[in-house]
């Protein structure tokens, strides 16, 4: 069998390095302005730092350019392919045929990806990528493991392939909606999605013999948020993704925060290497059980199992992990006080747990003490009133710098 590798989100050069620190083999990341997320804080800077250091330590970045562009947008392209051919970038991530050609100018010796707004559903269409220029395809996530197989046999041998197995899904086709774009004036095609699909809607019924009488259809006093989506996971089905030869195994959120990158990314890390190691005993149960920790919507497989599956819609709307949040990441590691940056407030008493860089095993403990960063003082409590905020308390094993500890609510 052949591993898969593992490609995580990075919406910040820090975030790339939890990534990495995590288990991740690649990472992908885009400026705010090329990519479809607009939000995201990376600036050219961060991008070239991202690449260096994934380069120092062995491990690969992927760039995304993969809005549907504008000809104004081909001047910012044409600067940043340069930039990532000259950075050595690992691969550029496109949906556009425009932006394509403009890579392969500008950027001759960087690998094309074709995203998944491409939406690539058939073996033609893979084909087609792979005659202009491609080294690499992002499967829609639409098809199921059969499409998939079929896609893979008759590829071309050369054509990578790359699916997504964990993260948000879109109400609209592999991501390319025109939702946000027709009720807030904010293009997902270009980054700046509302995410409209997960907004309450209140619905209303008009009356045939009586126009203008509109009567509510209500899910709840809230409303009901017909749009919103699970979440994907697919941990139960890596045995078969890595059978089928998928050469990527990819990780939305670059949005997400370091708790979250680090919980989810340290779970598919252990996953697939276990599986690898040891086939006949992979138990999923007990990754979906720390995968319970930080997701915050139920989880689905979409249709990678049933092409007629419906049972993926979030009605609740949920956002928050009721159970489980961010503690805080670990600033400097120290036998009796280390220094903490919190997320979170933390009191004495509070569980944590420290989540372990390829272990599947977190370390539990209670706070005894907390000390004031500044003064030395002990304290009962703090709060993250300000960004960076830092204590001091006990951990009951050596930790590294970036490590991240989840709070128990």
């Amino acid at each position: 069998m052949k591993k898969p590798e593992l490609l995580a989100p990075a919406g910040s050069f820090e975030k790339a390095k939890i990534a990495f620190l995590y288990g991740a083999d690649a990472v992908y990341c885009g400026t705010a302005s090329l990519s479809l997320r607009s939000r995201a804080e990376v600036e050219d800077g961060d991008l070239e730092n991202t690449i260096k250091y994934a380069h120092e330590i062995g491990k690969k970045v992927y760039a995304a350019i993969n809005i549907y562009a504008l000809d104004e947008n081909y001047n910012d392209i044409r600067k940043q392919a340069r930039m990532l051919n000259k950075n050595k970038v690992d691969g550029i991530i496109i949906s556009d045929g425009g932006v394509v050609d403009v890579i392969k100018e500008e950027a001759p010796d960087v690998d094309i990806h074709i995203s998944t707004q491409a939406n690539v559903v058939s073996s033609h269409s893979a084909s087609f990528w792979y005659k202009n220029g491609a080294k690499r395809i992002i499967f829609a996530r639409e098809l199921n493991k059969e499409q998939l197989k079929e896609i893979i046999k008759n590829k071309p041998d050369e054509l990578e392939t790359e699916i997504f197995v964990h993260g948000a899904l879109c109400f609209g086709y592999s991501g390319r909606c025109f939702l946000s774009d027709f009720l807030a004036s904010r293009s997902a095609n270009l980054g700046d999605c509302a995410q409209s699909c997960r907004w309450a809607y209140n619905l209303y019924v008009e009356e045939k013999n009586n126009p203008g009488n509109l009567m509510p259809v209500e899910y709840d006093e809230k409303g009901t948020y017909i749009f919103s989506s699970k979440d994907l996971c697919l941990l139960k089905e890596i045995p078969e993704i890595v059978q089928m030869g998928v050469d990527s195994l990819k990780i939305e959120g670059r949005l997400k925060t370091e708790y979250y990158l680090a919980s989810v990314i340290n779970v598919y890390r252990n996953a697939i290497d276990d599986y690898m190691n040891s086939p006949e005993s992979y138990d999923y149960t007990k990754y979906l059980a720390e995968i319970d920790k930080v997701k915050t919507r139920s989880l689905t497989d979409f249709y990678f199992n049933d092409r007629n599956n419906k049972d993926f819609q979030e009605f609740e709307g949920k956002q928050y992990n009721p159970n489980f949040e961010f503690g805080g990441k670990v600033v400097e590691y120290a036998e009796d006080k280390s220094i903490i940056e919190i997320k979170n407030k933390l009191f004495v008493g509070d569980e944590l747990e420290i989540i372990v860089p390829r272990n599947i095993e977190v370390y539990k403990f209670k706070i005894d003490k907390l000390w004031d960063y500044e003064t030395d003082e002990e304290i009962d409590s703090i709060s993250p009133g300000r960004k960076g905020q830092l204590v001091k308390l006990h951990l009951p094993i050596k930790c590294e710098k970036n490590w991240i500890i989840r709070r128990k609510k």
